[in-house]
């Protein structure tokens, strides 16, 4: 079974950055997809970025150009470098895989989830 630890998450001043990180175990997948969400208070669970096994990465758009999304070398951990962090970004953020390439928006085609890192921006 399948497992993703986050960690790397806290509070952090409006401009800061974070590095997130997920650990993935528990599994050997040939093609994969692992992405990133995010959901903040009263609002949907959103994807803003994912990886998948060919190294093609996706990115929201209000995310593109502060957020990078990578895996190291071994491919078992998946980070997620948030620079010029705003209060918009505040958030609990979750990791998530799924054992094929395509990389779907929507929460429901991923079925490995993290516990979620909280990410909280203060002005």
């Amino acid at each position: 079974q399948a497992q993703l630890v986050e960690s790397g998450g806290g509070s952090v001043q409006a401009g800061g950055s974070l590095r997130l990180s997920c650990a993935a175990s528990g599994y050997t997948f040939n093609t994969y997809c692992m992405a990133w969400f995010r959901q903040a208070p009263g609002k949907e669970r959103a994807r803003i970025a994912a990886i998948n096994s060919d190294l093609t990465t996706i990115s929201a758009d209000s995310v593109k150009g502060r957020f990078t999304i990578s895996l190291d070398n071994a491919k078992t951990t998946m980070y997620l470098q948030m620079n010029s962090l705003t209060p918009e970004d505040t958030a609990m953020y979750y990791c998530a895989a799924r054992s094929e390439s395509t990389c779907y928006r929507t929460a429901n085609f991923y079925p490995y989830w993290g516990q979620g890192t909280q990410v909280t921006v203060s002005s």
